[in-house]
């Protein structure tokens, strides 16, 4: 696969600093296996923005990542670590919808707006990656229901529109799955917002 890329990066050196680089953060179990380079190549060309190898793989740099797997197959810790090649100004939080759940609970609507238009006193919205999309529920704030990361995809992808805001996701949902939890408007948006990565379903859990 590496000597198929034509880029001016090593994949190689990039994979074992990867590599290094997740011990440090995870401990020594952590392991970038080879079967999972097909995906890790993409994140890396995508991250690194090396634009003939994202050509190569039909990677668009000015849409964001949805990286799609079974629970367990690594999604989260490769995102985590992407960060760290990733340029300055495409920087990105990672976030738990989870989190993001539990927080509407508390202070309700204006979260959708602190995770979509951006921070409540900052102008500049900000890139995230939501991770594990499908693990939050549908929530309900002074007794009304709300499909939090639904609205808050809708909302980002106005500002995708008008201003080029990257939204990434990592979800162990399929496409299906997420037209069923949020609704055919979120996925056919998704379509436009994101390249799909996807590992394949018989990856095994690493946990």
């Amino acid at each position: 696969m590496e000597n198929e890329i034509k880029s001016h990066y090593s994949y190689t050196e990039v994979i074992n600093w990867l590599q290094a680089k997740g011990v440090e953060l995870y401990g020594n179990h952590f392991k970038i296996v080879e079967t999972d380079y097909p995906i890790v190549y993409k994140l890396i060309a995508y991250s690194l923005r090396d634009e003939p190898t994202c050509f190569q793989y039909g990677i668009n740099l000015n849409k964001g990542i949805l990286l799609s797997g079974p629970i367990g197959c690594g999604k989260t810790s490769l995102m985590n670590l992407m960060k760290y090649l990733t340029p300055t100004e495409y920087k990105f939080s990672v976030k738990p919808c989870r989190d993001i759940s539990f927080e509407f609970i508390q202070d309700g609507y204006q979260i959708i707006h602190k995770y979509s238009i951006g921070k409540l006193y900052q102008s500049e919205p900000r890139t995230y990656c939501f991770d594990d999309l499908g693990t939050e529920n549908n929530l309900k704030y002074f007794g009304n229901e709300c499909n939090v990361m639904a609205e808050i995809l809708l909302s980002r992808y106005d500002l995708f529109i008008s201003k080029k805001l990257k939204t990434h996701i990592t979800t162990n949902l399929s496409a299906t799955e997420i037209e069923t939890h949020y609704g055919n408007r979120v996925r056919s948006r998704l379509r436009e917002m994101v390249n799909l990565i996807a590992y394949d379903k018989s990856t095994l859990d690493k946990r």
